[in-house]
Formats: C-alpha cells, sequence, structure tokens
C-alpha cells in the first residue's frame, strides 16, 4: 500500500503518456514533443519549488507569481534600457526578490498578519509596479546569453532550464532532508505550538522561509526572460495556479503527506503532458483552465487526506 502511494502520481503519469500515445503516436511518441514537454517547465518547476518551502512551515505564498513578473521586468529593464552587464540585472532581480519575501516576512512574524493575507496583497501591489516598471508594455531585447543559457543550448536532447530545475530540486530534497533548517521547518509545519514549546524559533524560521520563497520565485522570473527573450508585464499571475496544484499534488506523491520536491517536478509534467495531450487530440484553450482548476481542487483534497493519514499513522507509532 505504501508503494502505491508513493508511486501513484509517476503511474499515473504512465497511464496517460501511454493513452495520448495510442490516441496520437505520430504526434505525442516523438523526441521532439517529449523535448519540448520537458524543456518548456522550467519556469513552473522552480516556482512551484519556491512555494514547498513556506508551505512546509504551514504558510501560504501568493505573492510568487508578482516577484516572477517584477524580477522578470527588473532584469529586462535594467538589461535592455539601461544597459546594465546580464549578471548584475540577474543579481538585482534576485535581490529584489529576496526584498519582498523579506517583506512578507517581517509582516506576518512582527505583526502576527495572516500570510494569506499579506502575499496576496503584497502580489497585487506587485503586479501595479510591474505595471508602472514596464510602463504598461512588453520589454524584449534581453542579452541572448541569457536565452542560449535557458533555452538555447541542450543537454541529452532537452534544453538547459530543465537540468536547472532538476538541480534546485535536489538541492531543495538535501535541505528538507539531511539538515536542522529543513527538519525545522517541517516540525514547525506540523504543530507550531509544539515547536514552540521545544524552543524552536518560529518567527525565525518562517521569515527566513518567505524569503526563500521569493528569492526563488525571483529565480523563476529570471528563467522566464530567458524562455521568452524579454518580460511581459501580464504573464506572471497566470502561473499561481499551475504553481499550486503541482505543490499540492506533488504532496500526494513520493513521500505521501508531505510536501517534496521531487513529488511537486513529478506533479508538473504529469499536468503539462495531460495539457499537451488534451492539446494535439483538439481541445480548445479554455481546457487548460479547467484543468488545472480540477487538478488543484483533487491534489488538495489528496493531498490533506494524505497528511492526515500519516499523522495518524505516527500518533499510532
Amino acid at each position: 500500500m505504501k508503494l502505491l502511494e508513493r508511486s501513484g502520481l509517476v503511474v499515473a503519469w504512465a497511464i496517460a503518456i501511454a493513452a495520448f500515445g495510442l490516441a496520437k503516436p505520430d504526434i505525442f511518441l516523438t523526441s521532439a514533443n517529449f523535448s519540448t514537454i520537458f524543456g518548456s517547465q522550467a519556469v513552473l518547476v522552480v516556482l512551484s519549488l519556491a512555494l514547498l518551502i513556506p508551505l512546509t512551515a504551514g504558510d501560504y505564498d501568493l505573492s510568487i507569481a508578482g516577484v516572477l513578473s517584477l524580477s522578470s521586468m527588473v532584469l529586462a529593464v535594467l538589461n535592455v534600457q539601461h544597459g546594465w552587464p546580464l549578471g548584475l540585472a540577474i543579481i538585482a532581480a534576485l535581490v529584489a526578490g529576496a526584498l519582498v519575501g523579506g517583506f512578507n516576512g517581517a509582516f506576518v512574524t512582527l505583526f502576527g498578519i495572516d500570510p494569506f493575507i499579506v502575499t496576496l496583497g503584497t502580489g497585487t501591489i506587485l503586479n501595479g509596479l510591474v505595471l508602472w516598471l514596464s510602463d504598461s508594455q512588453t520589454i524584449s531585447g534581453v542579452s541572448n546569453t541569457l536565452v542560449d543559457a535557458v533555452i538555447g543550448d541542450h543537454f541529452l536532447g532537452v534544453s538547459l532550464g530543465f537540468w536547472y530545475g532538476l538541480v534546485l530540486c535536489a538541492a531543495i530534497w538535501l535541505v528538507f532532508e539531511y539538515t536542522p533548517v529543513g527538519r525545522r521547518l517541517l516540525f514547525v509545519g506540523r504543530g507550531r505550538r509544539v515547536a514552540a514549546l521545544s524552543g524552536f524559533n518560529l518567527k525565525r524560521l518562517r521569515f527566513g522561509a518567505l524569503v526563500a520563497s521569493g528569492t526563488i520565485a525571483a529565480l523563476a522570473g529570471v528563467l522566464y526572460t530567458g524562455v521568452t527573450g524579454g518580460a511581459d508585464p501580464s504573464s506572471g499571475p497566470t502561473f499561481l495556479l499551475p504553481a499550486y496544484a503541482a505543490a499540492f499534488l506533488g504532496a500526494t506523491a513520493i513521500v505521501p503527506g508531505r510536501f517534496n520536491p521531487w513529488g511537486s517536478v513529478v506533479a508538473v509534467y504529469f499536468l503539462v503532458t495531460g495539457i499537451t495531450g488534451l492539446t494535439i487530440l483538439g481541445a480548445q484553450s479554455w481546457v487548460q483552465d479547467v484543468f488545472y482548476g480540477t487538478a488543484l481542487v483533487l491534489a488538495v483534497a489528496l493531498s490533506t487526506y494524505s497528511r492526515r493519514r500519516s499523522g495518524a499513522a505516527a500518533v499510532d507509532a
């Protein structure tokens, strides 16, 4: 039963591949299609991983899409309009994300405001700032060095963006599994009162989780700029729902009942496989929103059930 729970999403992904492959083998079962599936989702993978850190600590961050838009726009404005070197522009974009995370963390920990409300408000503010920075215009012409580093160059037939996502996934997994900080974040998310009685600094851990979330979301914005070759002020919010769907769906696999990076990565590619297959079969564009929305509702229900089961098993043990 435990093996089935751990591998259920992987099995579902394999079934989806088989089903779409049987329906359209000449289109779906091609190296070009799989290269596109794996290489096109680096931004969503990184954004989903950004969510995992505050979610593990029991907090929601609804500003990640706004941070993605902000960091992408900061990078584009500095590099294209002000002539900054690409490296400095990327650092500025990452710093912007970290500052937003610090802003969120300060309001959540110092004033005791629900992070759902804080990050929702911050995300709305960021959307307005991005429109102001860009004058509501798409900014293109970012250095080709970034474009090549994300989608232009390939390794084993897949663009480098895919491998960046895997490296980040492995790094977060190592932190969660083998460092005191990762264990403390999990402990805080499972029971804050118990964690406080155990001597954990809840404010510092939650603040750090939100800063990390903002920084990684900014990295997703950098990758997005590399994918598109510029910055679009209106595209960021479209990533929010898929990122949450992947994070919660991923909590039902690999380590059921826990937000875990490998599960989230599998969830991203399961979802995009479904969208790609439906598109090949001729589904209209509105199907994508319905698919992601349904996936999010089911994922939250399944992950909640898995966490309750794991918690009950821990009590029984």
